[in-house]
């Protein structure tokens, strides 16, 4: 437990950092330019995407202090609910299921079970889009995209 205490508590410095060196602004920026025209729900999708990611290689946690930043200055930049987009990370941090390093539990049944590499490849991409849809249908219910 202090393990992981003591990693997100080395990450918020960075996701400060990143804050103040402008780094999170730049990023948003290349997201917006990148999706920006499709509009709000192509946002969502690619920060969904991004944070997934994300999240197969590093902890959860980890992923959504650094994805925080980026989240607040696309909804700045873009007049999203920073609400909404703060959700989007949450989720998406949490949608862990593409490799068994993601997620400890990943790793743990991956020896006793038999699996390999592969086997989270084809469950975790379809669970994947189905997390994708749900909170693309879900959350404007919730958290209004609207500022």
């Amino acid at each position: 437990m202090w393990r992981a205490v003591f990693l997100i508590a080395g990450m918020l410095p960075l996701g400060l950092a990143m804050e103040q060196t402008g780094t999170a602004n730049y990023l948003a920026s290349a997201v917006i330019e990148m999706v920006g025209d499709y509009g709000s729900t192509a946002l969502i999708t690619g920060l969904f995407i991004l944070t997934t990611l994300a999240s197969q290689i590093m902890p959860n946690a980890v992923v959504a202090v650094l994805m925080a930043p980026i989240a607040i200055n696309t909804a700045v930049n873009t007049g999203i609910s920073p609400y909404a987009l703060m959700m989007v990370i949450a989720i998406s941090a949490s949608a862990s299921f593409l490799s068994p390093v993601a997620h400890p539990a990943n790793i743990l049944v991956m020896g006793p079970g038999g699996y390999r590499f592969k086997d989270y490849l084809k469950l975790g991409i379809p669970l994947t889009i189905v997390v994708l849809i749900l909170t693309l249908l879900v959350l404007p219910l919730f958290w209004p995209l609207a500022q």
